[in-house]
């Protein structure tokens, strides 16, 4: 069995903190500022109830997005995947830079009918993705979906 050296390890850690404590505070703020887009590029007048895309550094984060029309679940995914990519687009973005995708469907049994859809819509190296059956989506959607992507 190989020993470690205790103290190197907890050493280098410190080394790992004072090196980023070292970074000055004016770039750590300029790294951290919140950018929200907004759907018609003007902010609203009230308050909205959670903001649609937000970007942080060079992340890209799109709130969920339904189908909220009579339809299928195929043509619920189209829509919706329609929308994210405006979305993307529009904040600087692209379908190919999706990172992470969570997927929430009405009916497990729909699963099959959305992959479909899905496949391709984000270049030929697709982001990691969580799929779950959710007990209620709001609305009349069969599916909604959020993204995280790099700008």
């Amino acid at each position: 069995m190989k020993k470690t050296n205790r103290r190197n390890f907890i050493g280098g850690g410190v080394a790992v903190a004072a090196a980023a404590a070292a970074v000055p505070a004016k770039a750590q703020q300029q790294r951290a500022v919140k950018r929200v887009f907004y759907r018609d590029g003007k902010k609203p007048e009230k308050t909205p109830m959670f903001s649609g895309a937000v970007a942080l550094g060079n992340l890209l984060f799109i709130a969920g997005k339904g189908a909220h029309v009579p339809g299928d679940i195929k043509s619920h995914t189209k829509i919706v995947l329609d929308e994210i990519q405006k979305e993307l687009e529009a904040a600087g973005s692209s379908m190919d830079k999706v990172l992470k995708c969570n997927v929430y469907l009405s009916n497990s049994k729909d699963f099959a009918g959305m992959n479909e859809v899905f496949l391709g819509r984000f270049g030929s190296e697709p982001p990691v993705r969580t799929t779950i059956a959710a007990a209620w989506i709001p609305g009349d959607s069969l599916v909604e979906i959020d993204v995280i992507a790099s700008l």
